[in-house]
């Protein structure tokens, strides 16, 4: 079931005209080269971070998740991915972004010739909202400085906000999506590129061609000079 999901996926992107998306080896040749290696492959600071995130109780999403979503990727990765919060199957797996729609963003990833392990991923909240609801003000804010401290440990040259519930609580509008997706911005020193969450785009076909255009940005951005 999930080959024939990835294959799915890969084709939906092809059909974006992300036409070098291919299964075979090779997929990190393109931006692999321009992302720093750590000096000596620790994950401490992050790793002490989610032992602390692990046994959070500062709001009531900690009263019915099943594991705490932290993050996942390249404790050093210059592109950051900062979604809203864990549906079901990041519930189960404690890890981010496993569902259909995390499937398709390892291919949007991939499309621009990366890994998911060249790249960090987290969450705006580290707990499932019931019914995937979007979290409310007050979860967020209790959950916001885990995401701060996991910025600056990773310290990305590029965040990319992934819907408009992370935009809305990182970037703190409230204006519709179609008016800054794809707008490049700044948060704190750091480049920001809003575009549309990848459930949306599995809801919403007609969306697909915005996400293309903000896809070429990414890679004329990490692309060679």
């Amino acid at each position: 079931m999930a080959e024939r999901d990835e294959r799915d996926l890969l084709l939906y992107l092809r059909d974006l005209r992300w036409l070098d998306v291919d299964r075979g080896a090779g997929a990190g040749e393109f931006l692999a080269d321009n992302l720093p290696e750590a000096s000596d492959g620790s994950k401490a600071p992050l790793d002490a971070l989610a032992v602390q995130a692990s046994s959070c109780r500062r709001c009531r999403l900690a009263a019915n998740r099943r594991k705490v979503v932290f993050g996942v990727g390249n404790p050093h990765a210059r592109l950051m991915f900062v979604g809203e919060g864990p549906g079901a199957e990041e519930d189960a797996q404690g890890v981010p972004f496993v569902g259909r729609a995390g499937q398709l963003l390892t291919a949007m990833i991939r499309a621009m010739r990366l890994r998911r392990e060249d790249v960090y991923i987290a969450n705006i909240v580290k707990c499932r909202p019931p019914g995937n609801r979007d979290p409310e003000s007050d979860e967020a804010a209790a959950c916001l400085p885990y995401l701060r401290h996991q910025i600056e440990l990773v310290d990305p040259a590029v965040i990319v906000l992934l819907g408009r519930v992370a935009a809305r609580f990182l970037l703190g509008t409230t204006a519709p999506m179609h008016s800054y997706r794809g707008v490049w911005t700044s948060w704190e020193g750091r480049d920001v590129l809003p575009t549309f969450h990848p459930a949306y785009l599995l809801r919403n076909p007609a969306a697909k061609a915005q996400a293309w255009t903000d896809l070429q940005q990414l890679r004329a951005f990490w692309g060679p000079e």
